[in-house]
């Protein structure tokens, strides 16, 4: 539980809020009744965060609660607000919902892969307009309990490349605060014995709880005895199960005027407790009794309980299944989760069962990352007479931040009816127990998701984003398309293979998969490059062709040889330090862009971090000398500054790579030095400095304008579709205005100078006084 951190109209919703949710200690639902409910508030906060315009999922900002078991009301405060400067407009804040595991949302409109199952997200948006703070209510009636998340990001973003500190962006702060009412102490319905109960007030439900077994198929919940004031006229409304979000699959059983109704439920979720409410429709005061009932289904399996650990022994040197996640020690099996197989075996030496239990391993191999071995694998026997099922352990908490890939390959050779087909279903909490009869993958409260193969069609592939944390299993069952008479003892062998990964396939060759974190929950999201997009970079919609690629890699690389004439002209003149910062320069920022590209045009000479740098202090360096070389000071202190400058520049880049007072400040500094060098020759010579008109004409003013349209372009113009045409022209443009600004050579001095040095062995001293010799 953190501070809260909101405005003030947060703090005085948070007062009135809860005035609304304190309750007095006891409220019964029958006045000195043994079964006297008490109702217990909680307040949860997270700091808020500031928002960001959304272009991939690392954008959007994310927040993890955990609500409480026995819950009966969830409210969240949803709290936005917005800064005073001119550049703070209206915004609409999207804000997303989703139990159990990160929120999977698309606000571009991309595709996702092929195989890929989405379910589309709960949202809310919250406007700020006028008002420099707006908030908002969502009321969940009887949530889940366990993890909730909430995402909230701004809209898309506009693309335009910022220069960092030349404009100040507007902050938008988001902030959820979550209210709970929670009931203590919830009467238990145990299996089979009925429970009276009585409901005084509409106003106050009644909430049972009634605790799901393993490997229950189906359990039936009826409710009798219903009166009235000694009537039958009963005015009860019962739902079943909790409220999830984007889906809730809650059953709703209506008794009005009925005094016995009833209600089945098909694999409810195993190892649970599920609540029950029930509502008084009427004014007066009702009594009921409430039962339930189980229906067991006994699993089996074809290894003995001694068999089943002498496979396990054997299967720490077997390779892992299909292509997932490679192992960091092949053939250990790390830590390992072992599923519970005893009553499997037990129920199986009795010689009827419903199911065929697979045992499996999780081996965990890194963050959201992990595989399963199936024992004795990784072909798994299906019949048609019992599913065959395999659970994926993903409880830990940390396992919804991955994605789950499952995929079956059916050994044709072992198919003995060849128009048969393996049905197989993916759910969460309970598992499909009625593939042949239903041929829908719906559980008591889950959708599943289908699967096939055939032996026309032999392979099958499901890819979960996001699993929601929980036990999920995999259901398989040979079906037949005449009936399960023809399909009586057929077999297959199905191949099963299943891991959770960060990413699908790696975000592929365009993306990049980053592992993000909030507090200590980590999730892994694809950046996209190149114009692909999508959930794993799997959209080539506005994708940049391979000649696009080269053609950006070429015009960002080769536009850097502008550099070669204003290296020959700081040959030519002497200035062999500022030839030297030019070459530098040019080097670096060719081969810098080269590694920098996001297609496959890419060539990384060395580590990416040190080739950026370079470039960076390279053509801040460049500036600086360039503008200390038009000052015209005396040598000894032109070289104490081009060493003491690069020192400082070198150090300002390592604390701030990206800021704009890097390349500003030093070419402020540089001009102020070079205007107090100009007006102390002016007023030497009481004459303009420099004096020649052609000198302003033909090299200063052009090389000022470039100079100036090069910064326009770079701060203004650059966004993320045209970077490789506007950087290319920034280069062109900085690297031509250093042709224009160089100043002329001293008269004493002959061209190409330096290259007679490097031949002849003599010379004869003479007196470089710069002042005596300057032509200006």
């Amino acid at each position: 539980m953190a501070r809260a951190a909101g405005p003030a109209l947060g703090l005085l919703l948070l007062r009135l809020l809860l005035q609304l949710l304190s309750l007095p200690a006891a409220r019964s639902s029958r006045p000195g009744g043994p079964h006297d409910l008490l109702y217990v508030s909680e307040y949860f906060s997270q700091s808020a965060q500031k928002l960001s315009f959304y272009s991939w999922y690392g954008n959007a900002k994310l927040f993890r609660f955990h609500v409480p078991e026995d819950t009966v009301l969830l409210r969240w405060l949803l709290q936005a607000s917005k800064g005073k400067g001119p550049e703070c407009t209206s915004m609409e804040i999207t804000i997303h919902f989703r139990y159990g595991a990160p929120p999977i949302i698309n606000p571009l409109g991309t595709r996702f892969p092929s195989n890929t199952t989405v379910r589309p997200s709960y949202n809310r948006t919250l406007t700020l307009s006028a008002a420099l703070q707006n908030s908002t209510f969502v009321n969940i009636t009887t949530p889940a309990a366990g993890d909730w998340f909430i995402i909230a990001h701004l809209p898309e973003a506009a693309g335009k490349i910022e220069v960092k500190g030349f404009s100040t962006p507007c902050a938008y702060l988001f902030q959820p605060d979550m209210f709970v009412l929670r009931v203590v102490a919830v009467p238990v319905l145990e299996p089979d014995i009925p429970l009276q109960q009585t409901i005084v007030s509409p106003a106050r439900p009644l909430h049972v709880k009634i605790f799901i077994p393993e490997y229950t198929a189906k359990m039936r919940f009826t409710l009798r005895s219903c009166v009235v004031y000694d009537t039958k006229a009963c005015a009860v409304q019962l739902v079943l199960g909790s409220t999830t979000l984007p889906q809730s699959f809650q059953k709703t059983l209506n008794c009005r005027g009925r005094a016995n109704c009833s209600l089945v439920l098909d694999s409810p979720p195993w190892e649970k407790w599920l609540q029950i409410k029930a509502e008084n429709l009427g004014t007066a005061t009702v009594s009921f009794e409430m039962i339930a009932s189980f229906t067991a289904c006994k699993p089996g399996s074809t290894n003995s309980f001694l068999n089943f650990y002498t496979s396990l022994n054997q299967s720490q040197s077997t390779p892992a299944l299909g292509e997932g996640p490679k192992a960091s020690t092949p053939g250990m099996l790390g830590n390992t989760t072992l599923p519970t197989v005893g009553a499997a075996n037990n129920a199986s030496n009795l010689g009827t069962f419903c199911l065929q239990n697979q045992p499996v391993i999780r081996e965990d191999l890194d963050v959201a990352s992990l595989r399963f071995r199936v024992i004795n694998g990784p072909s798994v026997p299906v019949h048609s007479e019992f599913p065959t099922l395999l659970l994926f352990n993903l409880n830990t908490g940390m396992d919804s931040g991955g994605t789950l890939v499952v995929n079956l390959l059916l050994n044709q050779t072992l198919l003995s009816i060849g128009n048969a087909s393996v049905f197989a279903c993916v759910s969460a909490a309970s598992p499909v127990l009625t593939l042949n009869t239903t041929h829908n993958c719906d559980t008591a409260f889950f959708q599943g998701y289908p699967m096939n193969v055939t032996a026309s069609s032999t392979e099958a592939t499901l890819i979960i984003p996001y699993p929601e944390t929980d036990n999920w299993f995999l259901s398989l069952q040979l079906v037949c398309p005449q009936g399960q008479g023809e399909c009586n003892q057929a077999k297959a062998k199905v191949t099963v293979s299943a891991y959770l990964t960060p990413c699908f396939d790696d975000c592929g060759t365009y993306g990049q998969c980053s592992l993000l974190r909030r507090h200590g929950y980590l999730y892994a999201s694809c950046s996209c490059k190149a114009g692909w997009g999508g959930w794993s970079c799997t959209d080539d919609t506005k994708a940049q062709s391979i000649g696009s690629q080269n053609l950006a890699t070429l015009l960002l690389t080769l536009s850097n040889l502008m550099f070669l004439p204003a290296i020959a002209v700081a040959l030519y003149r002497y200035y062999l330090v500022e030839a030297s910062v030019y070459t530098y320069t040019m080097f670096f920022s060719t081969f810098y862009h080269a590694c920098d590209q996001p297609g496959v045009a890419v060539m990384c000479i060395m580590d990416y971090d040190t080739l950026q740098y370079c470039d960076f202090l390279g053509s801040v360096v460049a500036i600086w000398v360039t503008i200390l070389c038009m000052a015209r000071v005396k040598k000894i202190l032109k070289y104490v500054l081009f060493v003491l400058g690069t020192l400082l520049i070198a150090m300002s880049l390592q604390l701030d790579r990206r800021g704009i007072w890097n390349m500003m400040g030093p070419c402020l500094f540089a001009l102020i030095i070079m205007i107090m060098a100009w007006v102390y020759h002016g007023v030497k010579r009481r004459n303009c400095y420099p004096t020649s008109w052609k000198r302003w004409v033909f090299y200063l003013i052009p090389g000022i304008t470039l100079a100036f349209v090069a910064i326009s372009v770079y701060a203004f113009m650059e966004t993320n579709d045209n970077y490789y045409y506007t950087h290319s022209i920034w280069h062109i443009l900085v690297a031509s205005s250093v042709s224009f600004l160089l100043p002329p050579r001293d008269e004493h001095k002959k061209p190409w100078a330096w290259s007679q040095k490097l031949i002849c062995r003599y010379q004869i001293c003479q007196n470089d006084r710069e002042e005596l010799y300057a032509v200006t």
